[in-house]
């Protein structure tokens, strides 16, 4: 396999149809909430790094788009890591921002990620369990199969839904969020993501990885109707091998 990288209105669900000039899909917009599509390689929020974040370019977004002219409040509800793609909920207002994080604290939403493997998972489908245990100076995570000190229980459950030219298209749903949970479980059971050299892949992509955190579905925290965004996958090489869904 070669080592190519991977080239990556309001009040409505409009997948994928809304662009702008600083750059960001919107996937839904309202007085509350707003949802986009990360690209891989964007950081949710900022960092010692000093790129500029996703969270900086959706304030951009607003602040051109309503002509306001103060600060422009948006909260961070969740993040993806940033070699990830997909779908990243914020919030326009405290109150709709307290109300996201409880529901993802409660585990009150239906998280669904696409991810592209090289090895073929023993089984066609399944669920993992493991205790990670995360290395704050290294940013590496470490599973184990039973309860360790000081890791927390991690559980989801995969199903591989295409396989073509070596490549297996699995959909995951998480049932817990932890630190790169997808990522260190798919290695533990030999399936490192493509790309993800961090958690042994043997293809590099920069500073991209094949997660694309396809769909999330909850409860809208003000309007109390039932909202499902989708996010479409990157163009590139090994998310082509499967076409545009």
């Amino acid at each position: 396999m070669s080592s190519k990288k991977i080239n990556p209105n309001p009040d409505s669900i409009n997948p994928d149809r809304v662009r702008n000039p600083v750059g960001v899909v919107i996937l839904y917009e309202d007085n509350h909430l707003i949802a986009v599509n990360k690209q891989a390689g964007v950081l949710v929020q900022g960092d010692e790094t000093g790129d500029e974040p996703l969270s900086e370019k959706v304030k951009t977004y607003i602040k051109e788009k309503y002509a306001k002219p103060g600060e422009v409040f948006l909260g961070v509800v969740h993040r993806l890591d940033r070699p990830v793609s997909g779908v990243v909920v914020l919030a326009r207002t405290s109150k709709a921002l307290e109300r996201m994080n409880a529901l993802f604290k409660n585990r009150e939403t239906k998280k669904t990620y696409w991810a592209i493997v090289d090895r073929k998972p023993a089984k066609p489908y399944g669920t993992l369990v493991h205790w990670l245990r995360k290395n704050e100076q290294t940013n590496k995570v470490t599973p184990f199969d039973r309860e360790t000190p000081s890791a927390l229980k991690s559980e989801l459950s995969y199903k591989i839904l295409k396989e073509k030219n070596g490549l297996f298209l699995l959909e995951i749903l998480p049932v817990t969020g932890r630190s790169h949970q997808i990522r260190v479980q798919l290695s533990a059971i030999g399936c490192p993501l493509v790309g993800d050299l961090k958690y042994g892949s043997s293809v590099g992509l920069g500073k991209y990885i094949c997660l694309h955190a396809r769909q999330l579905q909850f409860v809208h925290p003000v309007k109390k109707t039932e909202i499902t965004l989708q996010a479409e996958v990157p163009s590139g090489e090994f998310w082509n091998t499967f076409g545009r869904p």
